[in-house]
Protein backbone atom coordinates (compact mmCIF):
# COMPACT_ATOMS: atom_id res chain seq x y z
CA UNK A 1 0.00 0.00 0.00
CA UNK A 2 1.15 3.53 -1.19
CA UNK A 3 1.63 5.95 2.02
CA UNK A 4 -0.12 9.44 0.84
CA UNK A 5 0.68 12.94 1.47
CA UNK A 6 -2.41 12.72 4.06
CA UNK A 7 -1.02 9.70 5.83
CA UNK A 8 2.06 11.62 6.40
CA UNK A 9 0.77 15.16 7.20
CA UNK A 10 -1.22 12.82 10.09
CA UNK A 11 2.25 11.55 11.17
CA UNK A 12 3.73 14.89 11.74
CA UNK A 13 1.13 16.27 13.16
CA UNK A 14 0.81 13.11 15.82
CA UNK A 15 4.80 13.88 15.89
CA UNK A 16 4.57 17.61 16.77
CA UNK A 17 1.88 17.75 18.97
CA UNK A 18 3.34 14.16 21.17
CA UNK A 19 6.53 16.43 21.29
CA UNK A 20 4.87 19.70 22.76
CA UNK A 21 2.45 17.98 25.16
CA UNK A 22 5.97 16.87 26.56
CA UNK A 23 5.96 13.54 24.93
CA UNK A 24 9.88 13.72 25.42
CA UNK A 25 9.98 14.12 29.30
CA UNK A 26 11.32 11.89 31.77
CA UNK A 27 9.43 8.23 31.75
CA UNK A 28 7.87 7.91 35.05
CA UNK A 29 8.41 4.38 34.95
CA UNK A 30 12.29 4.88 33.68
CA UNK A 31 13.39 8.49 35.05
CA UNK A 32 16.95 7.45 34.60
CA UNK A 33 17.10 6.76 30.60
CA UNK A 34 16.51 9.48 28.96
CA UNK A 35 13.75 9.60 26.37
CA UNK A 36 14.56 8.54 22.66
CA UNK A 37 13.58 11.08 20.27
CA UNK A 38 11.29 8.79 17.54
CA UNK A 39 11.53 6.08 19.22
CA UNK A 40 10.14 6.49 22.37
CA UNK A 41 6.92 8.04 19.90
CA UNK A 42 3.82 6.23 19.95
CA UNK A 43 4.49 6.69 15.96
CA UNK A 44 7.09 5.25 16.10
CA UNK A 45 6.64 1.65 14.34
CA UNK A 46 8.51 -0.56 17.50
CA UNK A 47 7.43 1.55 19.80
CA UNK A 48 7.55 -0.13 23.51
CA UNK A 49 8.89 -3.16 22.13
CA UNK A 50 12.14 -4.01 22.53
CA UNK A 51 12.49 -6.86 19.89
CA UNK A 52 12.16 -3.75 17.06
CA UNK A 53 10.16 -6.30 14.87
CA UNK A 54 9.31 -4.00 12.03
CA UNK A 55 11.99 -2.77 9.62
CA UNK A 56 12.63 1.01 9.69
CA UNK A 57 12.40 1.09 5.87
CA UNK A 58 8.47 0.57 6.91
CA UNK A 59 8.18 3.96 8.36
CA UNK A 60 6.93 7.09 6.53
CA UNK A 61 9.49 8.90 8.35
CA UNK A 62 12.26 7.05 6.17
CA UNK A 63 11.58 9.46 3.46
CA UNK A 64 13.50 12.03 5.12
CA UNK A 65 16.62 10.18 5.98
CA UNK A 66 19.21 11.00 3.32
CA UNK A 67 20.30 7.45 1.59
CA UNK A 68 23.66 7.22 3.16
CA UNK A 69 21.89 6.79 6.65
CA UNK A 70 19.45 4.44 5.43
CA UNK A 71 20.90 1.46 6.68
CA UNK A 72 21.92 3.34 10.18
CA UNK A 73 20.60 1.05 13.47
CA UNK A 74 17.90 3.85 14.04
CA UNK A 75 18.00 5.93 10.66
CA UNK A 76 15.67 8.54 11.72
CA UNK A 77 18.35 10.06 14.23
CA UNK A 78 20.03 10.81 10.80
CA UNK A 79 16.88 13.50 9.42
CA UNK A 80 18.43 16.88 9.12
CA UNK A 81 16.37 18.93 10.96
CA UNK A 82 17.94 22.29 10.26
CA UNK A 83 20.17 24.30 7.44
CA UNK A 84 23.46 23.15 8.72
CA UNK A 85 21.77 19.59 8.68
CA UNK A 86 21.92 18.74 12.68
CA UNK A 87 20.53 15.58 13.31
CA UNK A 88 18.86 13.90 16.67
CA UNK A 89 22.22 12.10 16.82
CA UNK A 90 24.08 15.43 16.15
CA UNK A 91 22.25 16.74 19.14
CA UNK A 92 22.09 13.51 21.17
CA UNK A 93 25.85 13.94 21.59
CA UNK A 94 26.71 17.73 20.91
CA UNK A 95 23.13 19.50 22.74
CA UNK A 96 20.39 20.03 24.99
CA UNK A 97 17.22 18.13 24.89
CA UNK A 98 15.78 21.65 24.71
CA UNK A 99 17.99 22.64 21.78
CA UNK A 100 17.15 19.10 20.21
CA UNK A 101 13.29 19.86 20.79
CA UNK A 102 13.26 23.01 19.60
CA UNK A 103 14.72 22.01 16.25
CA UNK A 104 12.64 18.94 15.82
CA UNK A 105 9.51 21.23 16.75
CA UNK A 106 10.67 23.50 13.71
CA UNK A 107 11.46 20.98 11.18
CA UNK A 108 8.25 19.32 11.91
CA UNK A 109 6.05 22.51 11.68
CA UNK A 110 8.34 23.16 8.29
CA UNK A 111 7.14 19.94 6.56
CA UNK A 112 3.77 20.30 7.69
CA UNK A 113 3.52 23.35 6.28
CA UNK A 114 5.22 22.03 2.98
CA UNK A 115 2.27 19.26 2.94
CA UNK A 116 -0.29 21.10 3.55
CA UNK A 117 1.06 23.75 0.96
CA UNK A 118 1.27 21.25 -2.06
CA UNK A 119 -1.43 20.91 -4.26
CA UNK A 120 -3.54 17.08 -4.40
CA UNK A 121 -3.00 16.32 -0.25
CA UNK A 122 -4.06 12.48 -1.19
CA UNK A 123 -1.58 12.03 -4.70
CA UNK A 124 1.12 9.55 -3.59
CA UNK A 125 4.28 10.76 -1.92
CA UNK A 126 6.86 9.55 -4.63
CA UNK A 127 10.56 8.88 -3.51
CA UNK A 128 13.16 10.50 -5.04
CA UNK A 129 13.85 7.24 -7.11
CA UNK A 130 10.15 7.28 -8.78
CA UNK A 131 10.44 11.11 -8.97
CA UNK A 132 13.50 10.46 -11.15
CA UNK A 133 12.00 7.74 -13.26
CA UNK A 134 9.08 9.51 -14.03
CA UNK A 135 11.43 12.26 -15.08
CA UNK A 136 13.60 10.03 -17.37
CA UNK A 137 10.09 8.82 -18.71
CA UNK A 138 8.36 12.18 -19.53
CA UNK A 139 5.53 11.54 -16.82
Amino acid sequence: MRQTNRELLDLLKFELKFLEDGGYGRSTSTPWRPTRTFQDSPSCLNFDDPMRPHPCSNCMLMRFVPKEHQTENVPCWFIPLSANAETVDYYSRCGTQLELEDALGDWLRKKIHEIETEPENDQPVLTEEEQEICRMAGT
